[in-house]
C-alpha cells in the first residue's frame, strides 16, 4: 500500500495550479488602440474593435457565442488627444494601434505636410480604412454664420493642438482667404467648445468625425445651432490640391433643427499600427474584425459600424498595409 500524504497532495496542486497561472499569463496579450476624445466618434468605434478582436484566457469558442478574437489578446480603446497624437504614440511603442485621418497618416508615412521637417513615420501601416469622416462646422443659429467666409471676426474653435481636425480646419479656412489671425481661434475638444457655445462665449466650431456626434448631437437637442456647408467653388478647388478629401453630406436629419441635407467634405478614419507588430498578429486582428459576428456587432453597435467592411477597409488606402492585413485582404480577394 501506498501513502501520500495531505501535505503533498496539497503542494502538487498548488504547483499546478502556478503552471496554469504561468501559462494563462504567457498567453495573454495586451493592445492598446488610441482613439479620441470621449465625445467624439472614435471612442465608442475604438470600444467595439477592442470588443471584437478580444479574447482572453478562458473564454468561450466563437462557434459556441462566445468572442471571436485573437486567442489570448486583451485589447483597449484608449482615449487620446486624436490621429496626430496616435501616430506618434505608435511611433513611440506606447499604443499599439490608433485612429488616423487618411491625410494625417500620409503625411507622417511620407513626412510631408503636416509632417514637413520632421523625420517621416516610415514604419507607419494601415490596418483598415474604416468608414468616412465628416467634417462639421457649426455655428450658433443667431450668429449670422451661413458660410465658411462668415467666419471672419467670430470666435472658432479649431480643437486641440495634436489633432488632425487642427489641420484640416486651417486648410479650409486658407481655401477660404483666411487664416488665423482673421478669427479668434480657441482650441478646444468639441465638448469643451459645445459648453462655451451654451454660454454665449463661442460662435462656431470645427469637428471631424463621423456623424452623429454625441456632443453636437446633445448640442443641438438644447440649443438652435447651424450646421454649416462646406462647398462651393472654394472647396472644389481645394480638392484639386488635397485629394484625400472627398465631397460628402449630412442627411437631413442628422441633427436637431437640421431639416436638409447639408453638404462637407470628408477624410477617411483609419486604423494603423507599426510596421514592428508581427504578421500573424495583425492578420489574427484583421481577420477577426471582418467575420459574420464581428460584422453584426459593429452594425448593430454604432451609426459609423456599418461602414466597417472588408469592401471599405481597402479604399483611400494612402499608406501601405501591413503585412498581415495585406495577407487577409490578398486571401479575400480584395487586393492583388
Amino acid at each position: 500500500m501506498i501513502f501520500v500524504s495531505f501535505k503533498s497532495i496539497a503542494g502538487a496542486v498548488f504547483s499546478v495550479g502556478l503552471m496554469a497561472q504561468g501559462a494563462l499569463a504567457q498567453d495573454m496579450q495586451f493592445f492598446r488602440i488610441g482613439t479620441g476624445g470621449t465625445a467624439g466618434t472614435y471612442y465608442p468605434i475604438g470600444g467595439l474593435i477592442a470588443n471584437a478582436i478580444s479574447n482572453p484566457p478562458g473564454s468561450r469558442a466563437c462557434d459556441e457565442g462566445g468572442s471571436c478574437g485573437v486567442p489570448g489578446l486583451i485589447a483597449t480603446a484608449v482615449a487620446s488627444n486624436g490621429s496626430v497624437g496616435n501616430v506618434n504614440s505608435i511611433n513611440g511603442g506606447t499604443l499599439e494601434a490608433g485612429f488616423s485621418q487618411s491625410d494625417v497618416a500620409y503625411w507622417a508615412q511620407t513626412g510631408t505636410g503636416l509632417w514637413e521637417g520632421q523625420p517621416a513615420v516610415e514604419k507607419l501601416r494601415l490596418i483598415a480604412n474604416l468608414y468616412p469622416e465628416s467634417i462639421h462646422l457649426v455655428a450658433r443659429k443667431d450668429a449670422g454664420i451661413t458660410s465658411v467666409a462668415d467666419l471672419k471676426g467670430k470666435r472658432v474653435s479649431l480643437d486641440e493642438p495634436g489633432s488632425g481636425t487642427l489641420v484640416d480646419a486651417k486648410i479650409i479656412l486658407e481655401a477660404f482667404g483666411l487664416s488665423e489671425a482673421d478669427i479668434t481661434p480657441e482650441y478646444l475638444k468639441p465638448d469643451q467648445a459645445s459648453d462655451r457655445m451654451r454660454d454665449g462665449a463661442m460662435d462656431a466650431f470645427f469637428f471631424v468625425g463621423g456623424y452623429p456626434a454625441g456632443a453636437i448631437a446633445e448640442l443641438s437637442s438644447q440649443h438652435d445651432v447651424t450646421i454649416v456647408p462646406i462647398t462651393g467653388p472654394e472647396v472644389d478647388k481645394l480638392r484639386e490640391t488635397y485629394t484625400f478629401f472627398a465631397t460628402d453630406s449630412f442627411p437631413a436629419g442628422t441633427y436637431k433643427g437640421q431639416d436638409a441635407d447639408v453638404a462637407t467634405i470628408s477624410v477617411g478614419a483609419q486604423m494603423v499600427t507599426s510596421a514592428d507588430l508581427s504578421e500573424d498578429l495583425v492578420y489574427g486582428i484583421t481577420k477577426a474584425m471582418f467575420n459574420d459576428t464581428t460584422q453584426k456587432l459593429f452594425a448593430n453597435g454604432h451609426a459609423k459600424g456599418k461602414f466597417i467592411t472588408q469592401e471599405n477597409a481597402v479604399k483611400g488606402a494612402g499608406i501601405p498595409f501591413h503585412p498581415g492585413a495585406a495577407k487577409f485582404y490578398k486571401e479575400a480577394g480584395l487586393i492583388e
